[in-house]
């Protein structure tokens, strides 16, 4: 009697080989992934800033430095670009101090449960806006009307003032509440922002340079 020949495609033994390999390569494949990701989420030290080494998530001390955002060709979208230092509510902080402050605001944040109506880092909610890079929001710039409005000399000041006061301000349809947030609490929340605004986020949230191009040629602030 002949033997039949038997297809690759319908081996048992086939399938079984080819189902630990590729188990084996998934396994190896996370492994390599997860220790990438932690080198890459891993934040930076007050050393990398001061050496201009690019870190996606910058050390507490950023908020020294001044923060901007431009377009990245390569990548095709936008990145943040830390520049000199500049004051931040009048004085440079220490390692320590920032790291201190920047744990009040995340604190405050969580506290004051900002992502019921926000969104920080793609969390939260989109009742109210965005708050990934809203210290770049050119609407706190030195040209833009909150500085003006709150009577503040700074960006950071203004930014403390309206997170106390929200209900003087009257900036969107939907208005703040009142949330009882402190002096204290306030600078730590607004070093909170800043920081976040130095993270490397892909581009996220995106749209937001042409929110930034639209305020510049004298368009409303749809966010």
């Amino acid at each position: 009697m002949a033997k039949k020949n038997v297809s690759v495609w319908t081996s048992i033994p086939f399938w079984r080989r080819s189902a630990a390999w590729v188990t084996g390569f998934a396994v190896m494949l996370l492994i390599w992934l997860s220790f990438d990701t932690l080198g890459q989420i891993s934040m930076g030290t007050d050393e990398d800033l001061k050496a201009g080494t690019t870190k996606r998530v910058p050390a507490p001390t950023v908020i020294n430095y001044n923060i901007d955002y431009k377009m990245d060709k390569k990548r095709g979208s936008e990145v943040p670009v830390i520049g000199a230092k500049e004051p931040f509510f009048g004085k440079e902080w220490s390692v320590e101090e920032a790291a201190d402050l920047l744990h009040l605001g995340k604190l405050t944040s969580q506290a004051k449960n900002c992502m019921n109506c926000h969104t920080l880092l793609g969390n939260g909610a989109y009742f109210a806006p965005d708050l990934t890079k809203s210290w770049l929001d050119p609407m706190w710039s030195a040209t833009g009307p909150m500085q003006a409005m709150t009577g503040k000399p700074t960006k950071e000041e203004a930014m403390a003032e309206f997170l106390i006061n929200p209900s003087q301000y009257p900036t969107h349809a939907r208005m703040m509440p009142n949330l009882g947030i402190t002096a204290e609490e306030a600078v730590g929340l607004v070093a909170f922002l800043k920081h976040m605004s130095s993270i490397d986020t892909n581009g996220f949230p995106r749209n937001f340079s042409k929110t930034v191009d639209q305020f510049k040629v004298g368009g409303t602030n749809a966010r």
